[in-house]
Formats: structure tokens, C-alpha cells, sequence
């Protein structure tokens, strides 16, 4: 089965480990524009640096993202 990512859910994440943001950013080595960006929906997080955010908050990388069904592959196309 194949799927699509919805919403980024790492503002969620974030709140529920109480780190910020911004010490994200510092632990990573990123700008905090590009963390922000994420928590947006303006870029999509690459596989690296999403597992690098999944280990550093303590949670599941796939709990960075709502994941949804992709509903092409539903209707047979």
C-alpha cells in the first residue's frame, strides 16, 4: 500500500518532549528558519534529518507526520 504525508506534526512532538523549536535547531546544527519551515508545511523534512529530529525529541520518526492512504492507489489507478 502506498501513502502520502499529511500534516507535519513536529510542533506536537516538540510541545510533548517541552523542547522548543529553536533547541532543536541548535541540537541539529540547522537554522531555525529551516525547523520552522518544517513545522509549517513548507518543506518536508528529509529522511535523514527526520530521523535525526525523531532520536534527538524521543519519539518515532513516523509520528513527525500525519500518514494517510494515497487514494489513487485505492480507486485502482
Amino acid at each position: 500500500m502506498k501513502f502520502e504525508l499529511g500534516r507535519c506534526l513536529l510542533n506536537e512532538r516538540l510541545m510533548e518532549s517541552g523542547k522548543s523549536a529553536e533547541w532543536l535547531a541548535k541540537d541539529l546544527l540547522l537554522r531555525p528558519e529551516r525547523v520552522y519551515d518544517f513545522i509549517d508545511n513548507k518543506r518536508v523534512m528529509p529522511l535523514k534529518i527526520a530521523i535525526s529530529i525523531a532520536d534527538s525529541i524521543g519519539c518515532d520518526v513516523r509520528a513527525l507526520y500525519e500518514i494517510v492512504p494515497d487514494n489513487n492507489e485505492l480507486k485502482g489507478e
